[in-house]
């Protein structure tokens, strides 16, 4: 913390650090204050002293979904561009899907569509059905996942750590397969279906919370925001934060990325319909990709209703291995652990940042945290044994070498 290789420049020690000071309760004073003026220093940025306190506490887990932070991007952004990421990881259960769940739980409660006893069932390819099982914990609700076979299997594990029961469907149905799963079994037991893909609660929820969040930290920071940069899912992220950035900030310019592997929107065509705004079939333009998450095979009604209101401004397709590429550079040049999701998005800011104008300032969404992807390309190349360089370490020093088996 106190090193000058820190800031390249001499080390000078703060007012009082190395000088004399008085014996007995005096210098114990003159220590606390310099460790609290260390240690408890924020950034220029930071929103709080460290030390204060998170706040109140809090009823039930749900009271800390949202308020994420705003991280800057300091080494991989091109000179002159500023990039902030929004971190949804911050979020109890690390994605940006915390949101989604809690406003589905709520308003079905408020409506009176979802009673106490209920149980409550979704497709998903992970994120929103740890959301979902969080909420129904929290809540004591049962809670049925249906999620494809090829999504993570960490993701299936947290789920169930959860008490959720998790149905996995075959490769061949994509994610229409899923979802068409959910609905049958939500007819078949009278369960109550979240239809992430279809609900106004899912777009409202951003536009009420992660779109101000946004415009009010650029705002506290001084700053004008120039481009908002976000992938889409179910599009709720799109949609819900796009309409109040643009009706918050009319000339911040969004940015939808989508896989190129997968350019639905790109493509022109759209998504047929069942009468409840579900996906009759896959989408012709589809094509499998990594980005776990991110682009079904089917263009959401969440997302579609978000495009009839013309809130894209530009459009960037993510090349094959770009997504792992950059989530991994944000692990090892920022310290930023993200999905493939954030890898993407964070590639279309920094492909935005090369032609926008010198002092911009971007904001790109991380959906949700790498330690969904263990099993995933993400970690493809990272080893869990001691590489030749690890090894060369171990054995600088004598004890506890631990070698190899033959």
């Amino acid at each position: 913390l106190l090193s000058a290789s820190a800031t390249g420049a001499a080390f000078v020690p703060p007012t009082g650090y190395g000088t004399s000071v008085p014996h007995g309760e005096s210098a114990l004073a003159a220590k606390r204050d310099l460790l609290r003026s260390i240690f408890r220093r924020p950034s220029r940025l930071a929103a709080k002293e460290r030390g204060s306190g998170y706040g109140a506490p809090v009823d039930n887990i749900s009271e800390t979904v949202g308020n994420t932070p705003l991280v800057k991007i300091n080494r991989l952004a091109p000179d002159g561009v500023t990039i902030y990421a929004k971190c949804e990881f911050f979020n109890p259960l690390s994605s940006v899907k915390d949101r989604l769940a809690l406003s589905i739980i709520e308003t079905a409660e408020k409506d009176g569509t979802l009673k106490p006893g209920d149980t409550v069932v979704e497709a998903t390819s992970g994120n929103t059905g740890i959301a979902v099982a969080m909420m129904c914990a929290q809540r004591g609700y049962d809670c049925v996942i249906t999620m494809a076979e090829p999504f993570s299997v960490e993701r299936r594990k947290l789920m169930r750590m959860l008490g959720a029961k998790v149905i996995v469907t075959p490769k061949a149905g994509k994610g229409t397969g899923m979802v068409e799963k959910a609905a049958e079994l939500a007819d078949k037991h009278g369960w109550f279906l979240c239809h992430q893909f279809e609900t106004e609660a899912n777009w409202k929820f951003h536009e009420a919370t992660t779109g101000p969040e946004i415009v009010n930290d650029i705002k506290a920071a001084g700053a004008k925001l120039d481009y908002w940069v976000t992938g889409y899912g179910t599009g709720g992220t799109y949609h819900g934060a796009g309409k109040y950035i643009k009706a918050a900030s009319p000339d911040t310019k969004i940015v939808l990325a989508e896989p190129g592997a997968a350019a639905l929107i790109d493509s022109g065509i759209k998504t047929e319909r069942n009468a409840d705004g579900s996906p009759k079939g896959t989408h012709p333009a589809f094509a499998a990709h990594p980005i776990q998450g991110w682009t079904p095979d089917f263009i959401p009604l969440v997302l579609e209703q978000g495009m009839s209101i013309d809130l894209m401004d530009d459009y960037v397709q993510i090349p094959d291995g770009a997504a792992v590429e950059i989530s991994q550079a944000l692990a090892q040049k920022e310290g930023i652990l993200t999905g493939i999701s954030g890898g993407a998005t964070m590639y279309a800011a920094i492909e935005t940042a090369k032609s926008a104008p010198k002092g911009s300032v971007i904001v790109a969404m991380l959906p949700d945290t790498g330690e969904r992807y263990l099993s995933t390309p993400l970690f493809a190349n990272i080893d869990a044994d001691m590489n030749d360089a690890e090894l060369e370490i171990a054995r600088s020093t004598p004890s506890w070498v631990l070698e190899p088996s033959a």
